[in-house]
């Protein structure tokens, strides 16, 4: 019985180690003009990754969020836009018509992705990281809705997760950003 507890403990050990081992740097996404965007080329920064639609109601997030970046992106802190059309099709453009609308509706600069699943049975690699705990060796935080915010530090390691609703200048990402 000894030896069975012992296993298991090394197993679950073994299997948490690997999920930490894992890190936002082991991605690369496509950038929504289709080019490669390794994610480590990000090392050193604090990241703020958001699920975005252009036809949902939190749709201005998209102000705030430019404003965040304008605010911060000199102090090594980038946010980056990964549209998604999971939630009662809010983003059913293609990268070049949600491009645009961010362009033209929210002057957006802050890095823009392409177009993935953040749920389901299609979910990108990225959001299964981003989501579950096995995978990032902290939380599991299944996608709510448009805009939900992960932060991941200047390691590349989880560093938490804030909900669809809450405003990107929440005073949870506000402290994250500005501690040293």
């Amino acid at each position: 019985m000894k030896t069975f507890v012992l296993m298991m403990v090394s197993l679950l050990f073994a299997i948490s180690s690997e999920a930490q081992n894992k890190s936002f740097y082991d991605f690369t996404v496509k950038t929504i003009d289709g080019k490669d965007f390794p994610l480590s080329s990000l090392k050193g920064k604090k990241v703020l990754v958001v699920n975005v639609a252009s036809k949902c109601g939190l749709t201005p997030q998209y102000a705030q969020l430019e404003k965040l970046y304008e605010k911060y992106k000199e102090k090594d802190f980038v946010i980056i836009g990964f549209p998604a059309n999971n939630f009662m099709g809010q983003e059913p453009g293609s990268n070049e018509e949600i491009a645009k609308f961010c362009s033209l509706n929210y002057d957006v600069t802050f890095p823009m992705m392409a177009k993935i699943s953040v749920k389901g049975k299609d979910m990108a690699p990225l959001y299964q990281w981003l989501t579950e705990k096995k995978q990032n060796g902290k939380e599991s935080a299944p996608i709510q809705w448009n805009f939900q915010k992960f932060m991941i530090d200047e390691n590349g390691h989880w560093a938490g997760v804030v909900s669809p609703k809450e405003s990107p200048f929440s005073e949870k990402i506000i402290t994250w950003i500005e501690k040293e």
